[in-house]
């Protein structure tokens, strides 16, 4: 008999999902496409988006999954390689990994009457009740077009792995993100130049604040209604960070906590350095001659686009809609096709580990109690039909297309606080016992 439930992809949120079915006993065919766990976080995943020196915008203390928090030993923001440690002795500390199939890509799923039917890149089918897909948000780039003709190289962040390939070139990286700043500040250590163009001007926070990471001190004030913890925060923002029209940046056009945050230090450190130039947007391109919108102009050799991913879901996209904003009641469960999940696809303003996780028990809370026909179920049932709650805290979040279902991370912990209690399924799993499982609770170094 067929696994009632179908797993697709053995990164954070697919691991975060596993465990909690199985810590609510429920049976489950766990499929990757990649021969081991740990999804975008592991570097040599085939076509994922990982590079050397990417490291947690979170830090380590709100960034693990409950009841398996990360080595006290590890840094405030750890580096890839030690979350894809953390990630798979996750996986082995709750027996997850024996139960995943490697090397198994799915091809795509299909309405089957009452169920779900999986194929598999082989030609394998197998028919379920729920499929919960957990292939990540970033492995389909966003690529925008450059006007006029650049006769250098042009690619997307994905295919960038080291600092080392920039050495000997004129690089311009092209995007106002996290990882935009992080490849910039990988420029100015190795590029004869380096540069980094934004089409508008955003908020910096630093990773640290008074020696502490920044989301633990903006943490201490999240009681706050979020209009008021901007107020405190944006004039302390100024203080510690300065005008960045003086290095060149532009102004931000928009409210602190209306766009994605941009962690970064070393971005303002470099800059003020002089080892990279900030330029406005491009407004075409002329043989190796790049011309912005301010009208400066410069020579360079590679442009690379750090602007983003699109939420692209090729195993289940008709069904879930929108690629930049699939229609999931609270961002996880299909308001139309019973049976359907999506875990990893949130878009918020802190860390979403915590939130895969809660999302996870939810899904395995209301799995559960349906198949013994609770009335909480049916209640939840009713919720995603209906239920349309108000994920912005009183924030006005941007318009472009990242920010479509945007939540805030506040409002969205306080609503699932709220309906867990509503129905009584728990958001979390009790501290790792070791000796309870049988496994090695630490961290391998």
């Amino acid at each position: 008999m067929p696994s009632p439930v179908c797993i697709i992809g053995a990164g954070p949120a697919g691991l975060a999902v596993a465990r909690a079915l199985t810590e609510r006993g429920i049976d489950y065919v766990h499929l990757e496409r990649h021969t081991s766990a740990g999804g975008a976080w592991d570097i040599d995943n085939p076509g994922g988006p990982m590079y050397e020196s990417a490291h947690f915008i979170s830090s380590r203390t709100v960034s693990g999954f409950s009841g398996y928090p990360m080595p006290d030993d590890y840094p405030d923001y750890p580096g890839h390689a030690q979350i894809l440690r953390y990630l798979r002795a996750f996986a082995d500390a709750y027996g997850l990994t024996p139960r995943i199939r490697f090397g198994t890509e799915v091809a795509g799923i299909a309405r089957d009457g009452a169920e779900w039917r999986v194929t598999t890149a082989a030609g394998e089918e197998s028919l379920h009740q729920s499929v919960i897909v957990c292939t990540g948000s970033q492995w389909h780039p966003s690529i925008p077009e450059v006007p006029g003709t650049f006769d250098g190289e042009i690619r997307h962040s994905q295919s960038f792995r080291s600092a080392s390939e920039f050495a000997g070139r004129r690089v311009l990286i092209v995007g106002g993100g996290n990882s935009a700043c992080d490849i910039a500040c990988d420029a100015a250590r190795t590029a004869d130049a380096a540069s980094i163009s934004m089409r508008r001007g955003y908020w910096f926070i630093p990773k640290h604040v008074f020696g502490v990471p920044s989301d633990i001190v903006g943490g201490k004030g999240s009681f706050l209604p979020k209009r008021l913890e901007r107020a405190l925060l944006q004039p302390m923002l100024r203080l510690l960070v300065g005008d960045p029209t003086r290095l060149g940046l532009q102004k931000p056009d928009h409210k602190l906590f209306e766009t994605h945050p941009v962690l970064n230090s070393q971005l303002l450190h470099y800059l003020q350095h002089g080892d990279i130039t900030a330029r406005p947007g491009i407004r075409h391109a002329a043989g190796r001659t790049v011309y912005f919108t301010d009208g400066t102009s410069d020579q360079f050799d590679l442009i690379l686009m750090a602007t983003g991913y699109r939420h692209r879901v090729p195993v289940a996209q008709e069904f879930f809609g929108d690629e930049q904003h699939p229609d999931l009641y609270l961002n996880f469960a299909s308001r139309e096709h019973s049976g359907l999940f999506g875990v990893g696809f949130i878009e918020t303003n802190s860390g979403a580990y915590q939130l895969f996780d809660q999302q996870a028990h939810l899904i395995a809370a209301f799995l559960a109690d349906g198949a013994r026909g609770g009335a909480a179920a049916s209640r939840f049932r009713q919720r995603i039909r209906t239920d349309d709650p108000d994920m912005s805290n009183g924030l006005r979040f941007d318009s472009s297309p990242r920010h479509r279902g945007y939540v805030d991370a506040d409002a969205y912990a306080k609503y699932l606080r709220s309906l867990s209690r509503e129905l009584g399924w728990p958001l979390q799993s009790p501290p790792f016992s070791a000796a309870r499982s049988g496994t090695q609770a630490a961290v391998p170094a």
